[in-house]
């Protein structure tokens, strides 16, 4: 079983940095032509480019190590062929083949052309070229590594992982209904269920949301390019990533509850509804951002990466209608609230479980009981203090802002330190803001 590893690389000297950008710049340019090369057979009813004809039309023209240049062309043979699989399964989604001009792509060496000493990491460049060295410790395993931009280059590294759990008699079925109050429900057709809440993921979004609205009123008064504004907005994407670590990480726990209760349960075979349907729905300003957020691609991935080496047969298609309609009668309504009161005959039942019981006849061509008991899940501890984010906006101004002094030195104006010191305080972080607390916009620039 392959896993990725993420390093940070943190701080890169100039000329790895400048050597990374132009490598990505000959990464787009690259995948430009071979969506070129595709473009122009589907125009022509012609047969589409191989893997051969990709590496023979690539080779040789670019400022990269020949086996970067394959990798990119196997990359965009993969994307066509998930969209190829899409357009099958999911023809409702209209999804297209790769059309967009690419200015950047991601690096990637495979595991021959790595060489690893200790603490060092060299990259090949190619032939003429001085090759690019990173401080990074490898797994003793390790294979394929990837250079991606996060607000920052990362490394990703592919390593193998032995798995020593054996294949176990599994014969019950599952259907798993995602959402975005609740991040995943199971149900079994053997009567259990399963709630994992995503409550947290959604309180971290919310903050982020929160926090990059103040950040953007603090930057509307800056002018672009100056000093405080190049400070408020490194702040920003610190604040950003270091908020998409710890959804990812909440996400990957929330799934992992999930797969560990189908094994429990002697799951074989797993369906994941795909909701495109209903986040493509228009309900308003606020509930459009919150769709606009549902990362349900990510959690379906990580399902079926999760579920394959326990050897459970995890599968996706469309679940429409199956949140509307009642699993004993029949009787379509529209729900509100979290619990599902059918008009008809009067059921009664969590809103998400029904949807999860709903899927049965279109996953398996049968109907199953409602569970009599389900079980509720966090999917981690989600330690977040109240008026954190408050914290950091004001940190960042009181470090961002200068007045200058009658003495004509430069120190942080006092108010932006104020605001800093009250936001740091208990009655901040408790949520009880104080009734005469310093506004942050309100120091002289």
């Amino acid at each position: 079983m392959d896993r990725v590893k993420i390093i940070p690389l943190g701080f890169l000297p100039q000329r790895a940095f400048q050597a990374i950008r132009d490598g990505s710049l000959e990464g787009g340019r690259i995948w430009n032509q071979c969506r070129d090369l595709h473009l122009e057979a589907r125009r022509k009813y012609t047969k589409w480019p191989t893997k051969s004809d990709l590496q023979r039309a690539t080779k040789g023209r670019y400022a990269l190590h020949s086996q970067t240049i394959q990798m990119i062309c196997h990359s965009f043979l993969a994307n066509v062929e998930a969209t190829r699989d899409l357009r099958r399964r999911h023809p409702e989604m209209k999804m297209k083949y790769p059309w967009r001009d690419k200015t950047f792509r991601p690096l990637a060496w495979p595991a021959q052309a790595v060489r690893y000493e200790v603490g060092k990491v060299i990259l090949p460049m190619g032939r003429g070229r001085p090759s690019l060295v990173l401080r990074a410790k490898l797994p003793s395993t390790f294979g394929s590594v990837k250079l991606v931009w996060n607000c920052g280059y990362e490394l990703h590294v592919c390593y193998g992982c032995e798995s020593n759990k054996p294949q176990t008699k599994a014969d019950a079925l599952a259907t798993v209904d995602l959402g975005e109050i609740h991040q995943a429900t199971v149900t079994t057709d053997t009567g259990k269920s399963c709630i994992v809440s995503g409550r947290g993921i959604r309180s971290l979004k919310q903050g982020r949301h929160k926090a990059h609205g103040r950040f953007q009123k603090l930057l509307s008064r800056c002018k672009p390019g100056s000093r405080r504004h190049k400070k408020l907005s490194h702040c920003k994407a610190k604040l950003r990533v270091r908020t998409e670590r710890r959804i990812r990480d909440v996400r990957h726990k929330g799934t992992r509850k999930v797969i560990a209760f189908c094994q429990q349960a002697g799951v074989k075979r797993l369906f994941v509804g795909n909701p495109d349907g209903v986040r493509r729905n228009r309900c308003g300003r606020k509930h459009n951002q919150r769709m606009s957020g549902w990362e349900y691609g990510k959690d379906i991935q990580y399902l079926k990466e999760k579920s394959s080496p326990l050897h459970i047969e995890c599968f996706t298609g469309g679940e429409r209608g199956t949140s509307s309609r009642c699993p004993e009668c029949d009787h379509r309504q529209k729900v509100r609230g979290r619990e599902w009161r059918c008009r008809a005959c009067n059921f009664c039942g969590h809103r998400d479980v029904v949807g999860s019981v709903n899927m049965f006849p279109l996953a398996y061509g049968k109907k199953v009981a409602f569970p009599a008991l389900v079980t509720y899940l966090r999917a981690g501890s989600v330690r977040k203090q109240r008026g954190a984010n408050n914290l950091v906006v004001a940190q960042a101004q009181a470090r961002s802002s200068r007045a200058v002094s009658p003495l004509g030195s430069s120190e942080p104006c006092r108010l932006a330190l104020v605001a800093s010191q009250a936001a740091s305080s208990d009655v901040f972080l408790s949520g009880n803001r104080p009734q005469h607390s310093p506004r942050l916009e309100a120091h002289p620039l």
